[in-house]
């Protein structure tokens, strides 16, 4: 049996007390199950889940996400956006919501990539269909699956490699080169500057 908890054990859990959880179940609000023996309030641990926004209903909405890392890149949006429609259309796939992004992977402040995050963690969607993993995110996708799996959102992959454009890596992995350069530069003119005042502090008689 899945975990359950007694009124006072769940009032505990979602910071409420005993007659705000017996008053939530008169009007309907968050209704308790009953004992058959005892007729004694309990609830489950699926019930914590949904109160706290972390299982999706199964009426959970189906958003089709698709990127792009840069204006030049609209005709390929254009043809992932046209992929993910017949895919969708094979698969009787009824789509609540389109989201898009012009944007780079590596940066997670996409507008509708954080607005997408936002709606799954509330558990209001069940299903994300994407043309490519790296069209949500370049890296550290696996987290993120993780993170949808937490909140019963599944993620659909067509995995299309013609809708994950080779040249948008290439700029991706020279900003992280760079990235790294900036900061190994850095790194030196910092080592530089602490031998210059050790050696400094040497030379100094009233040091």
């Amino acid at each position: 049996m899945a975990n359950i908890y007694n009124i006072q054990e769940f009032g505990k859990l979602i910071g409420k007390s005993t007659k705000t959880l017996q008053k939530w179940d008169r009007e309907g609000r968050l209704v308790a199950y009953r004992s058959p023996q005892s007729n004694r309030r309990y609830y489950t641990h699926d019930q914590y889940l949904e109160y706290r926004g972390l299982k999706a209903a199964d009426k959970g909405q189906t958003i089709v996400y698709a990127r792009v890392s840069g204006t030049a890149q609209k005709p390929d949006l254009l043809n992932q956006i046209k992929a993910l429609e017949e895919y969708c259309q094979a698969h009787s796939i009824t789509v609540d919501a389109w989201m898009q992004d012009i944007g780079s992977g590596l940066n997670y402040k996409r507008k509708n990539f954080n607005a997408l995050m936002e709606q799954i963690e509330l558990g209001n969607v069940r299903r994300v269909v994407i043309a490519h993993r790296d069209r949500l995110v370049r890296f550290g996708y696996s987290y993120f699956e993780a993170f949808c799996e937490r909140h019963n959102c599944q993620i659909v992959v067509l995995n299309g490699d013609t809708l994950s454009p080779e040249q948008e890596m290439v700029q991706d992995l020279i900003a992280i080169i760079t990235v790294f350069a900036v900061r190994l530069h850095g790194l030196r003119s910092y080592k530089k500057v602490l031998k210059d005042a050790a050696l400094q502090k040497d030379q100094d008689p009233r040091a």
